[in-house]
């Protein structure tokens, strides 16, 4: 076991492991830390905590210090900056000639790099514009592409749902949807029902589907052969949130369709399976 910190640099991105030196971190601290990109001020997102050595990636980056005042002072400067670099850099592209929409820029906490992040449908030649911004801001200047979901992320917005996307809200990773979750929901495949305003098929397919999982396992399909209070019948509408079963039954006199609980039910035989012995039951 080693102690750590979780350290996010983004409202709601991915926590990073650092080892506090022992130092005690509360939750929502600001701390200055070395990363990848450099000196960075981020968030303690987890106090420290033991965690097993098999989900740290060696070497741990230590925390450099607790942020102070004159660090918050330069974050609210570099958000200033960031603003000013923004409106600057959309005037670079136009004057280029670029086809491309810059989404965000970051300033790196110390200053040594600013970074530029844009949406664009085809592959971009951007160096005489990196040329001109390095110009401009006398700083390293880097130009990341990133995809339509990303953009969302970082922009932020409201959903055809009413509250704003979860991409921005709480979901750290982008995660694989795919139309089978879409089925197994029972949502119809209209494209404009289905997508987010990315354009790609609605995060909260995925986190969902967990449910939907253990509903369908749960669930008689239709077309499956179950035992009511009213006789052997046979499914031929089930829904899977309320549990509520629509089964056509035939009895010697006449035949009906009831409503009832899958709860209330035994199954016979499920779609797609052999008929099994009389009486015998596959599942309750």
């Amino acid at each position: 076991m080693a102690e750590v910190i979780g350290v996010r640099f983004r409202d709601v991105g991915k926590i990073y492991y650092f080892d506090p030196l022992g130092i005690s971190f509360n939750k929502n601290d600001k701390v200055i830390v070395e990363t990848a990109r450099g000196v960075e001020c981020g968030e303690v997102a987890m106090a420290n905590a033991d965690v097993d050595e098999r989900q740290i990636v060696r070497p741990l980056k230590t925390v450099m210090r607790k942020a102070d005042d004159r660090d918050l002072r330069i974050l609210a400067e570099n958000a200033e900056k960031e603003r000013s670099a923004y409106e600057i850099a959309l005037h670079k592209i136009a004057a280029h000639g670029l086809d491309m929409k810059l989404v965000n820029v970051e300033y790196t906490f110390d200053n040594s790099k600013i970074l530029f992040f844009y949406t664009a449908p085809t592959r971009v030649d951007f160096r005489e514009l990196v040329k001109d911004l390095a110009g401009q801001f006398r700083v390293r200047i880097e130009l990341r592409q990133i995809g339509v979901r990303d953009e969302c992320k970082k922009l932020g917005g409201l959903s055809v749902c009413g509250r704003p996307y979860c991409c921005s809200q709480f979901l750290t990773d982008m995660q694989q949807i795919t139309i089978k979750m879409v089925k197994e929901q029972g949502i119809s495949l209209n494209p404009t029902k289905i997508s987010g305003a990315c354009g790609k098929l609605m995060c909260c397919f995925k986190f969902e589907q967990d449910a939907y999982e253990q509903l369908h396992a749960i669930t008689p399909r239709v077309g499956a052969i179950v035992k009511t209070s009213e006789g052997k019948g046979r499914v031929i509408d089930a829904n899977l949130l309320t549990g509520m079963l629509k089964v056509h039954v035939e009895t010697p006199r006449d035949t009906t369709d009831i409503v009832v609980n899958r709860n209330d039910i035994k199954l016979v035989r499920d779609t797609g399976k052999e008929d099994p012995s009389e009486g015998e039951e596959v599942r309750t």
